[in-house]
C-alpha cells in the first residue's frame, strides 16, 4: 500500500503539471487569436487600398 504522504506528493505534483499545461495551451490560444486579429486588420487595409487604387484610375 502507498504511504499517504507519497500518495499526496505525487498527486500535488502532478496538479502542478496539469496547471503548468493548461498556462500553455491558455498562451498559445491568445498568441493565435493576437495573430488571427493582426491578419484580419492587415488583409481589410489590403482590400481597402486596393479599393482606393481602382478608384483612382
Amino acid at each position: 500500500m502507498l504511504d499517504p504522504d507519497l500518495y499526496l506528493y505525487v498527486e500535488r505534483e502532478r496538479g502542478r503539471e496539469l496547471r503548468a499545461e493548461a498556462d500553455r495551451h491558455r498562451l498559445a490560444r491568445r498568441s493565435r487569436a493576437a495573430s488571427r486579429t493582426w491578419e484580419q486588420r492587415v488583409g481589410w487595409l489590403l482590400v481597402e487600398t486596393g479599393l482606393r487604387l481602382v478608384a483612382r484610375y
